[in-house]
């Protein structure tokens, strides 16, 4: 699978003064590992492998002295791999497991930094904020990996072709030919079911049919709460499991703002706000903040006491809300559709960098999400289907006079009056 992140990576190699060790930070199988080993095989002469969670041996070496030369020296006697500046790839894998790994880079940056030196890390977060791990500001460069965007998941399906004519489509704000629009509708109700996580987009290539897909699925689901074990004393796991698995019912409310009471009855963000904060830096949720006030910089108008939390894949929620398969793909309408479309286009929009935002005036009118683009700000409405009739994006327009808005739906690509009539398969160009 071709990943948008290898053009990310391959700029990263290319850098010589300013190089600094990598770290690509995401949630648990999003395909960190995957990708830097797919990396290191095609851009480097040699990889060296190491998986701090299950090498306990060199994992233990970190222990002792974390000289970069006497390092460099254990890894290679112990993998039996050469490592050459700038023809080999060092990845360390899971370095949440070892706080002085994650110092160590601070020094392979200062004393060796003709090294290519990449980590991953899927709790990385989580480890530094719960077990205080010191983090090397400003020694490392970070990216994160999110699950396969539709524009990715076309490539894997070998649609390229396909989401090109969508990005001209987009450019030129001019329909796609109804065969192709048709097309694009049905990989995309595709994609609500499946997802972005590789193995479930692998399952389904493998065998060609959506029941082997909530298997692997739920697989996930159980490593997400065997971390949430692992990670969190008995007591916060069972908040962050009970939080987690609120999700869906949070989602299917006309007001979809997090409401700590329907974790439990007299919940509060006393009781549950570290929990919540704990799903966001394990990078399984996506938090989508409020804002009062649509005017640039939006994010100093966060109001920080109400928020949305959508789950960080979109076939995640699809499956854990027991959604029947056949009214995703038939398109059928049905209220909780909604929600995943929305689910859908958060995941899109967190994909390609952008951080999350809605608004709300007054409680009368709420705009589903909100994104800064240079110094421009730009409106996103989000509907399930062809009716698109709304009250809120008016009010959005009459007061913020944005240089143009998005309404995504399952209308063809059109433009008028500044209103960019956008299909909710091309999320990934807004």
């Amino acid at each position: 699978m071709e990943r948008k992140i290898e053009e990310q990576l391959l700029a990263w190699k290319n850098k010589t003064d300013d190089r600094l060790p990598l770290i690509v930070n995401g949630a648990r199988q999003v395909g960190k590992t995957y990708i830097l080993r797919k990396f290191g095989e095609e851009q480097f002469k040699n990889v060296v492998y190491i998986n701090l969670e299950t090498n306990l041996t060199i994992a233990s070496y970190f222990n002792d002295n974390i000289a970069p030369e006497r390092l460099l020296r254990y890894l290679e006697a112990s993998t039996g791999e050469r490592i050459i500046p700038e023809e080999t790839l060092i990845i360390f894998d899971e370095i949440q497991s070892s706080e002085r790994a994650l110092t160590a880079l601070k020094y392979f940056c200062e004393e060796t930094p003709e090294y290519h030196i990449a980590a991953a890390g899927s709790l990385l977060g989580v480890a530094i904020n719960r077990q205080h791990y010191s983090f090397p500001v400003g020694k490392v460069e970070t990216l994160t990996l999110y699950p396969l965007d539709f524009e990715e998941y076309l490539g894997a399906r070998s649609q390229k072709l396909l989401s090109e004519e969508i990005r001209r489509a987009y450019e030129k704000m001019e329909p796609l030919p109804d065969a192709l629009h048709q097309k694009a509708i049905e990989l995309y109700r595709e994609y609500l079911l499946i997802g972005g996580m590789p193995a479930c987009i692998n399952a389904f290539l493998k065998s060609g049919s959506f029941l082997d897909v909530p298997l692997v699925q739920n697989e996930i689901l159980d490593n997400y709460i065997a971390d949430m074990a692992k990670y969190a004393s008995n007591t916060d796991s069972v908040k962050i499991r009970a939080c987690y698995n609120s999700i869906p019912a949070q989602l299917a409310k006309d007001n979809k703002k997090f409401q700590y009471k329907v974790v439990q009855k007299g919940g509060s963000a006393a009781l549950f706000g570290a929990s919540i904060e704990w799903l966001n830096l394990a990078g399984v949720v996506l938090k989508c903040q409020r804002i009062n006030q649509a005017i640039e910089p939006i994010a100093v108008y966060t109001d920080l006491s109400a928020f949305k939390l959508y789950m960080g894949d979109v076939g995640l929620l699809t499956m854990k809300s027991g959604l029947s398969q056949q009214t995703v793909l038939s398109g059928e309408g049905n209220t909780f559709m909604g929600a995943v479309t929305e689910n859908y286009v958060a995941q899109q929009l967190a994909a390609k960098g952008y951080d999350l935002y809605y608004w709300e005036s007054s409680s009368t009118a709420e705009l589903d999400f909100v994104l800064q683009k240079g110094n421009q700000i730009v409106g996103v409405e989000v509907k399930k289907g062809e009716h698109v009739r709304s009250r809120s994006l008016s009010v959005f327009v009459d007061s913020y006079k944005p240089a143009y808005s998005v309404r995504l739906s399952l209308k063809n690509f059109g433009e008028k009056d500044g209103l960019k009539s956008v299909p909710l398969y091309a999320a990934f160009c807004v």
